[in-house]
């Protein structure tokens, strides 16, 4: 099992350096596995049930980790809403039944800033998060690796915590409050993301989706669609350069359309991997892929209609999905006998 993990960590790293003979790794994924899926809103009322069906994941992964031939690292699952940040900063979260809590504004104007206090860390709403992972590490072995929480940026959790009717308009009439609130919330996302690695090591599975990362950080950044090129470089770049030079490196999820913004990205010290996930059209995705190839991994995050569109030097991490362990065996010897890696298309 330590040789077969080895290996697979061995591609990622010559995929991140961008080694021709690796343009491509992917992952094959059971439709099943996702089933009976504990929601996050479950973690404080019931944990040990949440803690029990991380386990039960691992040990389902496992279960197929020396037969199947793909990219894929089992991890103690633990990932939660987009909540947790802006819950310590005292923002009530809504938790819906079928869904991932979220959290419900807090203020709506920059004189309420600065009643908004950084809570120490052992005080806040987010260390119970350690105690859940200690135990879900616990489960799945000493040896297990733990995906992330969903980390977003401080900018957005600013704009979790101010409501967004105001914020955006904030950027343009008051972007030094804008600063000053994103700012406090970095005080408190550093410190919780120092205390994870400290505790489970510099390497990791990303939150969405769940890629390998041999160090750095992997954040949600899902407000950019909305804001300018210009607005990029003023309140979000600083930011991302500041998390990838801290920890070593950036994998990004965003659920925005962020086009206006790849220009930028470029700027980004070790941005390793990029999900895109909207929009789901062929055309755009073949042209992430083609323009930041050489400064990005791309992840896309939709159906797999656009492959043929794929050049044979596309530098890009991809998700089958099938529906029985019969169906991920095939697949798997079908794309290591032809190459895949290496950038010979499936049928």
């Amino acid at each position: 099992m330590d040789n077969i993990t080895e290996t697979k960590k061995a591609r990622y790293l010559k995929f991140y350096s961008s080694d021709p003979d690796y343009r491509r790794l992917y992952h094959i994924h059971v439709a099943s596995d996702n089933a009976n899926n504990v929601l996050p809103q479950t973690y404080r009322e019931n944990m040990q049930l949440r803690i029990d069906w991380a386990v039960r994941q691992y040990e389902t992964w496992m279960s197929r980790f020396e037969w199947v031939d793909d990219d894929f690292i089992p991890y103690g699952n633990c990932i939660t809403g987009t909540e947790i940040f802006a819950e310590a900063f005292g923002c009530k979260v809504q938790r819906p039944s079928d869904n991932r809590p979220f959290a419900l504004p807090l203020i709506t104007k920059s004189s309420q800033i600065k009643e908004i206090k950084i809570p120490k860390l052992e005080d806040s709403s987010l260390f119970y998060l350690f105690d859940m992972a200690d135990k879900i590490k616990e489960g799945c072995g000493a040896g297990a690796l733990l995906n992330m929480v969903d980390p977003q940026t401080p900018m957005d959790i600013a704009a979790l915590i101010w409501d967004k009717n105001y914020f955006f308009a904030a950027m343009i009439d008051e972007p030094e409050a804008v600063k000053e609130l994103a700012q406090k919330v970095s005080v408190l996302f550093f410190a919780f993301f120092d205390e994870w690695f400290k505790r489970y090591g510099k390497e990791f599975i990303a939150h969405d989706p769940d890629y390998y990362m041999p160090s750095g950080m992997d954040v949600s950044e899902d407000e950019i669609g909305a804001v300018s090129p210009a607005m990029f470089e003023e309140f979000f770049l600083p930011e991302l350069v500041s998390i990838s030079g801290r920890y070593g490196g950036l994998g990004m999820h965003s659920c925005s359309n962020s086009k206006h913004h790849w220009d930028n990205f470029k700027k980004i010290p070790n941005f390793k991997m990029f999900n895109i996930t909207h929009p789901y059209d062929n055309e755009f995705i073949a042209e992430a892929i083609k323009y930041l190839a050489g400064h990005i991994g791309i992840f896309p995050t939709m159906p797999q209609t656009w492959f043929p569109k794929l050049s044979a030097d596309a530098w890009v991490h991809l998700d089958f999905w099938v529906n029985t362990e019969d169906e991920i065996k095939a697949l798997s010897d079908k794309l290591s006998s032809m190459e895949f890696r290496r950038g010979k298309l499936a049928d």
